[in-house]
C-alpha cells in the first residue's frame, strides 16, 4: 500500500472519529456514532498494517488474534453493572501500551536520532511513558474500587498535596537527566525510576477520591490515557495516533469539567488528587440512624403511583445491579397509558461512570424526551406527586446541602424532599457508595420499600 493510501486511509478515519464523537454527545444518534468509530479504526487498524508495517507479520497476526479474542469475549460476558470497571481496565492496558511502546522506543537498536532531533524524541518518549504510567496506576486503582476490591472511601497519606508536589518535581528532575545521560548513551535507568514515581503517583492521586466522585475519575482517566496515546504518536511519528489521542484526550478533558461544575468540584483538584476529599469524616459519614423509617409495601407503592399526577423516576447503581431497567419501562407505560406524566432525573454521577443510567434507560427502550438531566427538573420537585428513588443514595441525599462536614458536602443533588411522597427502592439501610448515611430515609414524607428492585417492582407492576 502505497504512502499516499495510507495518508488518505488515515484522513477518512480521523473524519469518522470526529463524525462518532459528535454521534456519542447524543442519546439518538449514538448507535449511529458508534458505528462510526467501529468503521473508521478497521480503516486505520488495515491501513496501518498493510501500509506501515514492514515485517513480522506472524507476530503481529498472533497478537490481533489474542486481542481480539479477549474482546469479544469480554464484550459477550461482560454485564451493564460491570462497564465502569471494564472501561477502567480497558484505560489501564492503553497506559501500560504507551510504557511498553516508550521502552521499545528507546531501546531500539536501530533508531537513528542525533543532536536536536534525538534531545526531541527522547522528551517525547519520557512524556509517552510518564502519563502511560500514571494512567496505568491510576485505572488498576479506579478498577478495584469500582469493583468493590477496594474501599471506595479517600485514602490519604499525611501531606498528601506535598507528596504529590515531590514526586512530580522528582519526575521533572528524572527528566533532565534522562535526556542528558540519553545523549551520552544511557538513560535507562532514570528512565525506570520516573517510570515507578510515575506508577505511585497514579495510585496516591485516585486512592485519595472518594467513592461518590469515581464517575468523574472514570472520565479523567480516559482523558490521560488519550494524551498517552497522542504522545506515543508523536514518539513514532504516527500522525493519526497523534490525532485519534488528542481527540480522545480533549474530549475527556471537557466532559470531566463539564461534570465538576455539575457538582460543583474543582476541576483542578481532579489533576491534583485531592478530590472527593474536601469533606471531613463527622456527621455527613455517619452511618448511624436519625429516626424511624416509614416502610411501604408494591400494593401500597402501586395505589400511590395511580393515584398520582406527576411522577418522577430516579434511577441509581441499584437499578443497575437488580437489571431493573426493563421493569421500569413496563411501569412508565403502565402509568402513562393512564395519563399520568412520567419522567426520569438523572444525575451526572449516577451509577459508575458517566451516561450509566442513560445506556441502562436507552437499552430498555425509554424514550428519550421524558428522561431529564439534574438542572433541567430539579426546580419541578415541589410540583411532583410521587418520586421513586430506585437504589440511588449519595444523588438524593439533603446533607450534601445542609451538612459542611459531609464528605459530599457541596455537591448538588436531586432533591426530590420537596415533592409530595418520595419512595426509596433499597435493600437495606446500608449507606451508598460514598459510605454517608442518607436523612432522606428518615423524612415524614419518604416511604422505604425494600427489597430487590426488579422483584419489588415486578410486584407493584402486577399491582398496577
Amino acid at each position: 500500500m502505497s504512502e499516499g493510501i495510507v495518508t488518505v486511509s488515515y484522513i477518512i478515519a480521523t473524519i469518522l472519529f470526529i463524525l462518532a464523537l459528535g454521534g456519542l454527545s447524543n442519546q439518538e444518534t449514538a448507535r449511529r456514532g458508534n458505528w462510526y468509530g467501529i468503521i473508521g479504526m478497521t480503516i486505520a487498524l488495515l491501513a496501518t498494517v498493510l501500509g506501515v508495517v514492514e515485517r513480522h507479520y506472524e507476530i503481529l497476526l498472533v497478537a490481533l488474534l489474542i486481542g481480539g479474542t479477549i474482546g469479544v469475549f469480554l464484550a459477550r460476558r461482560v454485564q451493564m453493572t460491570q462497564m465502569p470497571e471494564l472501561v477502567a481496565i480497558l484505560h489501564s492496558l492503553v497506559g501500560l501500551a504507551a510504557v511498553a511502546v516508550g521502552f521499545a522506543s528507546f531501546m531500539d537498536p536501530d533508531k537513528h536520532f542525533v543532536g536536536i532531533e534525538l534531545t526531541i524524541h527522547d522528551i517525547e518518549t519520557y512524556v509517552g511513558i510518564l502519563i502511560g504510567a500514571v494512567t496505568f496506576s491510576g485505572s488498576l486503582i479506579a478498577f478495584g474500587k469500582l469493583s468493590g476490591r477496594i474501599s471506595g472511601k479517600p485514602m490519604t497519606l499525611p501531606g498528601k498535596h506535598f507528596l504529590n508536589l515531590a514526586l512530580l518535581l522528582g519526575a521533572i528532575w528524572f527528566g533532565r537527566e534522562f535526556v542528558v545521560q540519553s545523549a551520552a548513551g544511557g538513560g535507562l535507568e532514570p528512565l525506570m525510576i520516573m517510570t515507578v514515581i510515575a506508577l505511585l503517583f497514579g495510585m496516591h492521586m485516585v486512592l485519595a477520591i472518594g467513592g461518590a466522585d469515581m464517575p468523574v475519575v472514570v472520565s479523567m482517566l480516559n482523558s490521560y490515557s488519550g494524551w498517552a496515546a497522542s504522545a506515543t504518536g508523536f514518539m513514532l511519528g504516527n500522525d493519526l495516533l497523534i490525532v485519534t489521542g488528542a481527540l480522545v484526550g480533549s474530549s475527556g478533558a471537557i466532559l470531566s469539567y463539564i461534570m465538576c461544575r455539575a457538582m460543583n468540584r474543582k476541576f483542578l483538584s481532579v489533576i491534583a488528587g485531592g478530590f472527593g476529599t474536601g469533606g471531613g469524616t463527622s456527621s455527613g459519614g455517619s452511618t448511624e440512624d436519625q429516626g424511624e423509617v416509614v416502610p411501604i409495601d408494591a400494593h401500597e407503592t402501586a395505589a400511590l403511583l395511580a393515584g398520582a399526577k406527576e411522577v418522577m423516576i430516579i434511577p441509581g447503581y441499584g437499578m443497575a445491579v437488580a437489571q431493573a431497567q426493563h421493569t421500569v419501562y413496563e411501569i412508565t407505560k403502565a402509568l402513562r397509558a393512564k395519563k399520568i406524566n412520567v419522567r426520569f432525573g438523572i444525575h451526572p454521577v449516577a451509577g459508575r461512570m458517566p451516561g450509566h443510567m442513560n445506556v441502562l434507560l436507552a437499552e430498555a427502550k425509554v424514550p428519550y424526551d421524558i428522561v431529564f438531566e439534574m438542572d433541567e427538573i430539579n426546580e419541578d420537585f415541589p410540583k411532583v406527586d410521587v418520586s421513586v428513588v430506585i437504589g440511588a443514595n449519595d444523588i438524593v441525599n439533603p446533607s450534601a446541602l445542609t451538612d459542611p462536614d459531609s464528605p459530599i458536602a457541596g455537591m448538588p443533588v436531586l432533591e426530590c424532599w420537596n415533592g409530595e411522597t418520595t419512595i426509596v427502592l433499597k435493600r437495606s439501610m446500608a449507606t451508598g457508595y460514598a459510605g454517608v448515611q442518607n436523612p432522606l430515609f428518615f423524612k415524614e414524607n419518604t416511604r422505604m420499600l425494600f427489597g430487590d428492585a426488579k422483584e419489588t417492582l415486578d410486584e407493584v407492576l402486577k399491582a398496577l
